[in-house]
């Protein structure tokens, strides 16, 4: 097996970053009303800033593809010439078509000179992760010697008030319980647009460092628990769901079908516990010592989960010091399956990483609840 390195990251975040206080003039009022509960949420995930990819009239200022590919020719300036490439991945759950494939009207966005292969993840926030593995096995194989993975969103459209229904003001109920706002109301200001692009090669860089990809980890647990975060369809009281194409356009509208839902109480309830029993079994598999990485890299969706995430590692057997911990969600926002990519660029392209230094990441998905693992070496 060839080792894969990353040996450059880069991000492309649409137009200027957006204030709490603004965000409601980019996605519109419900039924002209202001939310009653915007500020509660935002208190609980504590995002100061996000990025959309909408003007102040809500009309949209790039598509995903373009964002994606913006953040793919960033990361090959001055590395490496486009028509190099040999495989492109790319993930996101935000697709602007449902056909084509994302990776494929990205690659038609970037207009290259040849053919390369593409392959497309689709998910939620594990999309990204699936796209880098495909792209890392590939190169390790000996497949090919040189890929782009890309992770990306564009959520604000979907997120728009002309998109949702008649929504209950839930004030009382998200002071008793902060996971209530885990539903509609609360994606809408959590959310963020965005894309990051990295350059996978077969040898490091030999005068800047590189990020060696030592394993991806991913597991599912669909197997035990029902549907969490859910779009395109309506769940029903046991659990089951019901997709888009068995209900009447009339059934859709009046349910809301196409925005993006979040079972409160299954959240709540086994987000952070399948990371834990994870993170055992990354540990016993790889025979990996939590206390050997200079940097844990976790994607929360909101900061809420911060200090349980912490105290249930902790007691899991897992205590990660704080000052280990690199999150920027606060200054972009939870960019789904970017989100993860947009952290270790914030750290590739700092100034804190020293050579032989190892960075955990961690990627939580409630969509049906998977989990992913990602150890890196700096070289």
């Amino acid at each position: 097996m060839n080792e894969v390195y990353i040996t450059a990251i880069e991000k492309y975040m649409p137009n200027r970053a957006v204030s709490n206080d603004e965000m409601e003039d980019y996605l519109g009022l419900i039924n002209g009303n202001e939310s009653k509960s915007r500020g509660l949420i935002l208190r609980n995930n504590k995002i100061k800033s996000r990025y959309y990819a909408l003007d102040k009239h809500g009309k949209p200022t790039h598509s995903n593809a373009g964002l994606t590919a913006a953040a793919i020719r960033k990361v090959l300036e001055n590395n490496i010439d486009i028509s190099d490439i040999e495989l492109l991945t790319a993930g996101t759950s935000s697709p602007d078509a449902i056909q084509p494939s994302h990776a494929l009207m990205v690659h038609g966005e970037l207009g290259t000179p040849h053919q390369m292969e593409v392959m497309s993840a689709h998910g939620t926030c594990n999309a990204g992760m699936l796209s880098l593995k495909y792209a890392y096995l590939a190169l390790a194989s000996g497949e090919y010697k040189t890929a782009v993975s890309a992770a990306s969103e564009i959520f604000s459209s979907w997120m728009q008030a002309k998109n949702y229904d008649n929504e209950i003001d839930k004030r009382k109920e998200i002071e008793d319980n902060p996971y209530i706002a885990f539903e509609k109301d609360f994606l809408r200001w959590m959310l963020s647009d965005g894309a990051c692009a990295a350059l996978l090669q077969t040898k490091p860089n030999t005068s800047n460092p590189s990020l060696r990809i030592e394993w991806i980890d991913i597991k599912s647990y669909a197997n035990q628990l029902e549907t969490c975060m859910f779009a395109g369809c309506v769940k029903n009281k046991d659990g089951s769901v019901k997709g888009w194409r068995e209900l009447s356009s009339e059934e859709q509208n009046l349910q809301s079908v196409f925005s993006l839902k979040q079972d409160a109480r299954l959240l709540q309830k086994h987000i952070i516990d399948c990371g834990v029993d994870h993170l055992g079994k990354v540990c016993d598999k790889r025979h990996f010592d939590i206390d050997d990485i200079n940097w844990f890299l976790p994607h929360l969706s909101s900061m809420f989960f911060e200090n349980e995430a912490y105290y249930k590692l902790a007691g899991g057997g897992f205590h990660i010091p704080r000052e280990k911990w690199f999150i920027n969600l606060p200054e972009v926002g939870n960019v789904g399956a970017a989100s993860a990519f947009l952290m270790i660029e914030a750290l590739f392209n700092s100034n804190k990483l020293t050579k032989g230094g190892k960075i955990l990441v961690m990627v939580p998905e409630s969509a049906r609840f998977s989990s992913t693992y990602m150890l890196l070496t700096v070289v």
